[in-house]
């Protein structure tokens, strides 16, 4: 079989530039691809460490939630119920006196605007064992009750401040209703 080959038509390409460029382009994405996958390996391996440990973590969990079962069967027991409900009235008790109103209008005048004033206040225990607050505010403007909700939130003794009700009193002025939650300050209660 006879090939014939006409020059004219088809120019002389140098195929060594081309392998040298596409050689290289290919190279460096083999480069990057390896460097990716060993990359890929190594977090695989510190996942399944978290894996590990997330199990782990879970284990424990599940130990804590069956004490706590079995702990809750004991006092719900019939013989065990009135000691029960005793410690839960006690630390009920022990709650409400460990609240201390000076110190809560102390982290009040902190955040407090100067043509603002407190009309009533009632903290009360949500879910959670937090201390609500549920303050009645009057001041000139409704800015002033706006500007205490924005100073509370910059508090770090107040969170999840809001303002959910507001109206015109006569004469007095604009009446607010303000609520947040009150932390304390464990290390300053503790140092007393």
């Amino acid at each position: 079989m006879r090939l014939d080959i006409n020059l004219a038509t088809r120019p002389y390409e140098d195929a060594r530039q081309f392998w040298l460029r596409w050689g290289l382009g290919v190279g460096a994405l083999a480069a990057l691809t390896l460097l990716l996958l060993l990359w890929t390996v190594s977090e695989w391996r510190h996942a399944g460490r978290d894996r590990q440990e997330i199990a782990r973590l879970n284990a424990q969990i599940k130990e804590r939630d069956d004490e706590r079962a079995q702990a809750q069967a004991f006092l719900d027991q019939a013989a065990n119920r009135s000691t029960r409900d005793q410690s839960q009235f006690l630390n009920g008790l022990i709650q409400r006196k460990a609240f201390s109103w000076t110190r809560v209008f102390e982290d009040l005048e902190q955040v407090m605007p100067t043509n603002l004033h407190v009309v009533s206040l009632r903290p009360e225990l949500d879910e959670q064992g937090q201390v609500e607050l549920n303050m009645k505010v009057l001041g000139d403007t409704r800015e002033a009750a706006v500007d205490l909700v924005h100073r509370m939130e910059g508090s770090k003794h107040f969170q999840s401040a809001q303002l959910v009700a507001e109206n015109q009193e006569a004469q007095a002025g604009v009446g607010a209703t303000v609520v947040s939650i009150y932390v304390p300050d464990v290390t300053e209660r503790s140092g007393k």
